[in-house]
Protein backbone atom coordinates (compact mmCIF):
# COMPACT_ATOMS: atom_id res chain seq x y z
CA UNK A 1 0.00 0.00 0.00
CA UNK A 2 1.53 3.31 -1.04
CA UNK A 3 -1.19 5.95 -0.52
CA UNK A 4 -2.90 6.37 2.85
CA UNK A 5 -3.19 8.57 5.93
CA UNK A 6 -2.08 7.23 9.30
CA UNK A 7 -4.10 8.69 12.17
CA UNK A 8 -3.98 8.64 15.94
CA UNK A 9 -6.23 10.17 18.60
CA UNK A 10 -5.67 10.73 22.30
CA UNK A 11 -8.70 11.10 24.57
CA UNK A 12 -9.26 13.15 27.71
CA UNK A 13 -11.44 10.62 29.51
CA UNK A 14 -13.31 7.35 28.95
CA UNK A 15 -15.76 8.92 26.50
CA UNK A 16 -14.67 8.21 22.94
CA UNK A 17 -15.91 11.67 21.88
CA UNK A 18 -13.35 13.30 24.20
CA UNK A 19 -10.58 13.50 21.61
CA UNK A 20 -8.00 15.97 22.91
CA UNK A 21 -5.34 15.61 20.21
CA UNK A 22 -4.97 14.21 16.72
CA UNK A 23 -1.95 13.32 14.63
CA UNK A 24 -2.08 12.58 10.90
CA UNK A 25 0.71 11.45 8.58
CA UNK A 26 -0.03 11.40 4.84
CA UNK A 27 1.81 8.89 2.67
CA UNK A 28 1.72 9.08 -1.13
CA UNK A 29 3.79 6.90 -3.39
CA UNK A 30 5.19 5.21 -0.29
CA UNK A 31 6.71 8.47 1.00
CA UNK A 32 5.60 10.68 3.86
CA UNK A 33 4.49 13.90 2.18
CA UNK A 34 2.59 15.75 4.89
CA UNK A 35 1.72 15.68 8.57
CA UNK A 36 -0.63 17.49 10.91
CA UNK A 37 -1.01 17.75 14.67
CA UNK A 38 -3.49 19.64 16.78
CA UNK A 39 -4.73 19.80 20.30
CA UNK A 40 -8.53 19.69 20.53
CA UNK A 41 -10.84 20.96 23.26
CA UNK A 42 -12.47 17.68 24.33
CA UNK A 43 -16.17 16.97 24.70
CA UNK A 44 -16.92 16.32 27.49
CA UNK A 45 -14.24 18.67 28.74
CA UNK A 46 -12.61 16.94 31.68
CA UNK A 47 -9.54 14.75 32.05
CA UNK A 48 -9.46 11.33 33.65
CA UNK A 49 -6.49 10.63 35.87
CA UNK A 50 -5.31 7.62 33.84
CA UNK A 51 -5.70 9.41 30.51
CA UNK A 52 -3.44 12.21 31.71
CA UNK A 53 -0.97 9.63 33.04
CA UNK A 54 -0.79 8.10 29.55
CA UNK A 55 -0.39 11.20 27.38
CA UNK A 56 0.36 14.01 29.82
CA UNK A 57 -2.36 16.38 28.59
CA UNK A 58 -4.62 18.36 30.94
CA UNK A 59 -7.34 21.01 30.70
CA UNK A 60 -4.61 23.65 30.83
CA UNK A 61 -3.33 22.32 27.51
CA UNK A 62 -6.66 22.26 25.70
CA UNK A 63 -8.97 24.86 27.26
CA UNK A 64 -8.18 27.31 24.45
CA UNK A 65 -7.70 24.64 21.74
CA UNK A 66 -10.07 24.55 18.75
CA UNK A 67 -13.16 22.35 18.78
CA UNK A 68 -13.21 19.08 16.85
CA UNK A 69 -15.22 20.39 13.83
CA UNK A 70 -12.67 23.17 13.23
CA UNK A 71 -9.75 20.75 13.46
CA UNK A 72 -11.46 18.14 11.29
CA UNK A 73 -12.01 20.63 8.44
CA UNK A 74 -8.22 20.82 8.14
CA UNK A 75 -7.74 17.06 8.51
CA UNK A 76 -10.47 16.27 5.96
CA UNK A 77 -8.55 18.15 3.27
CA UNK A 78 -5.39 16.15 3.99
CA UNK A 79 -7.05 12.73 3.99
CA UNK A 80 -9.51 13.21 1.15
CA UNK A 81 -9.66 10.09 -1.03
CA UNK A 82 -7.23 8.14 1.17
CA UNK A 83 -7.84 5.13 3.39
CA UNK A 84 -7.16 5.81 7.07
CA UNK A 85 -4.74 3.55 8.91
CA UNK A 86 -4.51 3.20 12.68
CA UNK A 87 -2.80 0.88 15.11
CA UNK A 88 -5.81 -0.65 16.88
CA UNK A 89 -8.29 0.85 14.45
CA UNK A 90 -11.27 -0.05 16.64
CA UNK A 91 -10.19 2.66 19.12
CA UNK A 92 -9.36 5.42 16.64
CA UNK A 93 -12.31 4.70 14.36
CA UNK A 94 -14.71 4.70 17.32
CA UNK A 95 -13.25 8.02 18.52
CA UNK A 96 -13.73 9.57 15.10
CA UNK A 97 -17.31 8.33 14.81
CA UNK A 98 -18.13 9.46 18.36
CA UNK A 99 -16.78 12.95 17.72
CA UNK A 100 -18.79 13.18 14.49
CA UNK A 101 -21.93 12.12 16.41
CA UNK A 102 -21.22 14.49 19.28
CA UNK A 103 -21.05 17.46 16.91
CA UNK A 104 -23.87 16.17 14.69
CA UNK A 105 -21.62 16.01 11.64
CA UNK A 106 -22.27 13.70 8.70
CA UNK A 107 -19.75 10.85 8.82
CA UNK A 108 -18.24 10.21 5.37
CA UNK A 109 -17.72 6.45 5.95
CA UNK A 110 -13.94 6.48 5.89
CA UNK A 111 -12.18 3.25 5.01
CA UNK A 112 -10.09 2.18 8.03
CA UNK A 113 -7.26 -0.37 8.07
CA UNK A 114 -5.54 -1.75 11.16
CA UNK A 115 -1.78 -2.16 11.49
CA UNK A 116 -2.19 -4.01 14.80
CA UNK A 117 -4.31 -6.71 13.19
CA UNK A 118 -1.89 -6.93 10.26
CA UNK A 119 1.07 -7.10 12.66
CA UNK A 120 -0.40 -10.17 14.38
CA UNK A 121 -0.25 -11.98 11.03
CA UNK A 122 3.06 -10.50 9.87
CA UNK A 123 4.86 -10.89 13.22
CA UNK A 124 3.10 -13.85 14.89
CA UNK A 125 6.00 -14.47 17.28
CA UNK A 126 6.52 -10.88 18.38
CA UNK A 127 6.82 -10.28 22.12
CA UNK A 128 3.58 -8.27 21.83
CA UNK A 129 1.80 -6.29 19.12
CA UNK A 130 1.86 -2.89 20.77
CA UNK A 131 2.70 0.12 18.64
CA UNK A 132 6.18 0.70 20.04
CA UNK A 133 7.14 -2.97 19.66
CA UNK A 134 5.92 -3.35 16.08
CA UNK A 135 7.29 0.01 14.94
CA UNK A 136 10.73 -1.02 16.19
CA UNK A 137 10.45 -4.31 14.25
CA UNK A 138 9.70 -2.16 11.18
CA UNK A 139 12.74 0.07 11.72
CA UNK A 140 11.13 3.03 13.50
CA UNK A 141 12.06 3.95 17.06
CA UNK A 142 9.02 5.49 18.77
CA UNK A 143 10.40 7.95 21.31
CA UNK A 144 7.28 9.98 22.21
CA UNK A 145 4.71 7.21 22.62
CA UNK A 146 1.17 8.55 23.19
CA UNK A 147 1.89 11.84 21.44
CA UNK A 148 -0.67 11.65 18.63
CA UNK A 149 1.70 12.75 15.86
CA UNK A 150 4.52 10.46 16.97
CA UNK A 151 2.10 7.53 17.15
CA UNK A 152 0.70 8.37 13.70
CA UNK A 153 4.22 8.47 12.29
CA UNK A 154 5.01 5.07 13.82
CA UNK A 155 1.78 3.70 12.36
CA UNK A 156 2.73 5.07 8.93
CA UNK A 157 6.10 3.29 9.11
CA UNK A 158 4.39 0.03 10.04
CA UNK A 159 1.82 0.38 7.26
CA UNK A 160 4.51 1.00 4.66
CA UNK A 161 6.24 -2.20 5.74
CA UNK A 162 3.39 -4.68 6.22
CA UNK A 163 0.20 -3.48 4.50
Amino acid sequence: MTDFAAIDFETANNERSSVCSVGVVVVRGGEIVDSFYSLIKPEPNYYGYWNTQVHGLTCEDTDVAPLFPDVWRRVAQLVEGLPLVAHNKSFDESCLKAAFRCYQMDYPDYEFLCTCKAAKKFFPNAENHQLHTISELCGFRLERHHHALADAEACAWIAREIL
